[in-house]
């Protein structure tokens, strides 16, 4: 996939590869969820069209954020995972749920977050804690 920023800005860089609508979601759903399948993907609550996920998970592999993996359970079926470049944007995902839970309750029905109201810290080394006990025991291809 072709490198096209927009600036040298380091925020505007990061933001032409995960600002658009779908890829914090997706990356959201591998920490959060641990989704790791297109078809996990596709059945999120904000319903993203599969030709768009196709091309946002091209977009996050090509910038290493995730691999493309077979599983040994199935070799048919690819799954994906977040590397470490990803897992370190698990405190701005944290942040802006926080925010999120804070501010847009007024305008939108925001669904409750069991341990939110523990300190930020705890909160991010928690998922991170959860997404690798998680990635620890998948067995892939080799």
């Amino acid at each position: 996939m072709k490198n096209n920023f927009r600036s040298s800005c380091p925020i505007a860089s990061t933001l032409d590869i995960i600002g658009d609508k779908w890829s914090l979601l997706i990356l959201r759903d591998m920490l959060l969820h641990h989704k790791m399948t297109f078809k996990e993907f596709s059945s999120s609550e904000e319903q993203i069209a599969p030709s768009i996920l196709s091309s946002r998970l091209k977009l996050l592999t090509s910038y290493e954020l995730i691999t493309k993996q077979k599983q040994v359970k199935n070799k048919k079926e690819n799954i994906y995972l977040l590397t470490q470049k990803a897992i370190e944007l698990s405190s701005i995902l944290v942040d802006i749920t926080i925010w999120g839970d804070k501010h847009l309750r007024e305008f939108n029905r925001i669904n409750d977050i069991d341990g939110l109201d523990l300190e930020r810290s705890v909160i991010i080394s928690t998922v991170i804690k959860r997404y690798y006990s998680m990635a620890e025991n998948i067995k892939i291809v080799k």
